[in-house]
């Protein structure tokens, strides 16, 4: 490969949000001829290139020697489909990333998670001394990372981005789990899965989930794998003791961390192996697992005090984001799990929580547009106006052990401006509380 693939070459940018931005910074920074298009007529964006908005003219991108199409938009579409037939290189952002980069990446996909996976690994490598970089499909864009000097670099991974990746060649790479996603951009659930394994492609390393056959390389056996079921390989999950297991022996206490549920355990594991595998020490793996909290509004531990756990889940504005929470919580909760929920449930059929509301969930507390529908579904619940008012129910609800769950399986705008502001209020209340009793945040 040239020290600069990339000079004087004819590139067009398709799609200008904010990889696509970054993407015409990068390649007029090395020396390409660049132009955009975007098919949104009435964008307003300042870029140092021609731009071209609107309905894509295949006749320029087939003229073009590379098109760099941003992760939102489908290479299906039929001008692009036109320029690959022409023989013009489509790539995306990841795979310009992979073209100049020399450090160490650490890469994770899949449905579910990887937000978390990837941002505890970062956690992990920090912790253990190394100067990391977190980036991808969350936070910065890969090619603003490529100027910053790093031991190690985490990326979370698209579909969108892996189908258009060819030469990233991760030291660690980790697909965690498959489920019903993207199909109206794939077409089915095998090409969906075809594009998430492109991950493993020449990887050093492999990490996938042992109770997911769909996350498993194709073409080589992994070398960790991870699951709540029992192994005596690998990393596991003990139910009755509350333990993460490494090669069957116990590893970590999951009432250390401040992450719960079955789903963050699996979680904490597909990192812990991913981090393993990149040389970390475990000590460190370790102390990273119990400190981290989560990320905002995703069942994240606001605080501890008097024995009781705060978690705030704002972003599950819908069933079934709040049945995930249920699930992955209950069989870990040693006390009662005590569920805040309401607000605006744009005519959602709220019934597939009956059965959890009286089986899994100790307390009801509900509020909002949609509060007195919730209500209805378990007897003896609990009916408040405000966020501040079931913050103080819950407190007087909880007893040692208990669980206060804020999952509100609806949307926020009948109370708030959106689930970030819920959120942010109910840990402004959950601080208050705890500032006046004395406990930890």
């Amino acid at each position: 490969m040239a020290a600069n693939p990339l000079a004087n070459k004819n590139i067009i940018v398709v799609g200008l949000g904010l990889t696509g931005l970054s993407c015409v910074t990068f390649l007029l920074a090395k020396g390409a001829n660049v132009s955009a298009m975007d098919t949104r007529a009435d964008l307003n964006v300042s870029v140092d290139a021609p731009v071209f908005l609107g309905e894509l003219d295949s006749t320029r991108l087939c003229s073009a020697d590379m098109l760099v199409v941003s992760p939102g938009l489908s290479l299906q579409t039929a001008a692009i489909q036109d320029a690959i037939e022409a023989g013009v290189q489509v790539v995306g952002d990841i795979e310009l990333f992979a073209m100049f980069n020399n450090t160490p990446v650490l890469a994770v996909t899949g449905s579910n998670g990887k937000s978390t996976v990837a941002t505890l690994a970062y956690e992990m490598c920090i912790a253990g001394g190394k100067k990391a970089l977190l980036g991808g499909n969350i936070g910065t864009p890969a090619l603003e990372l490529l100027e910053k000097d790093a031991d190690v670099i985490v990326l979370e991974l698209s579909s969108f981005q892996l189908e258009s990746t060819h030469t990233l060649r991760p030291l660690v790479a980790c697909m965690l789990n498959l489920s019903d996603d993207h199909l109206d951009r794939h077409g089915d659930m095998l090409s969906y899965q075809r594009a998430k394994l492109r991950i493993y492609k020449d990887a050093r390393f492999s990490v996938c989930n042992r109770d997911d056959a769909a996350t498993w390389p194709m073409t080589i056996n992994p070398d960790v794998m991870f699951g709540l079921s029992s192994s005596e390989r690998g990393l596991s999950w003990d139910k009755d003791t509350a333990q993460l297991l490494l090669d069957g022996k116990p590893y970590l206490d999951s009432q250390a961390c401040m992450l719960v549920g079955e789903h963050n355990m699996l979680n904490i594991q597909a990192a812990t192996a991913m981090t393993m595998l990149a040389g970390i020490e475990l000590e460190a793996i370790k102390s990273a697992a119990m400190n981290f909290a989560g990320l905002a509004h995703r069942c994240q531990t606001v605080a501890m005090s008097s024995n009781v756990r705060w978690i705030n889940d704002s972003k599950a504005t819908n069933v079934g984001a709040t049945i995930a929470a249920i699930d992955g919580l209950a069989p870990t909760c040693k006390g009662k799990l005590i569920l805040i929920a309401g607000g605006d449930g744009k005519g959602a059929d709220f019934s597939p929580l009956e059965d959890r509301f009286n089986h899994q969930v100790s307390e009801l507390i509900t509020l909002g547009k949609d509060g007195p529908k919730l209500a209805k579904l378990k007897p003896s619940s609990h009916q408040v106006v405000n966020l501040e008012d079931a913050v103080q129910l819950a407190a007087s609800l909880a007893s040692k052990d208990s669980t206060v769950l804020l999952s509100p399986a609806c949307a926020s705008l009948d109370m708030f401006k959106n689930y970030q502001q819920r959120g942010e209020l109910f840990e402004q209340a959950v601080n208050n509380l705890v500032s006046k009793q004395g406990g930890q945040r």
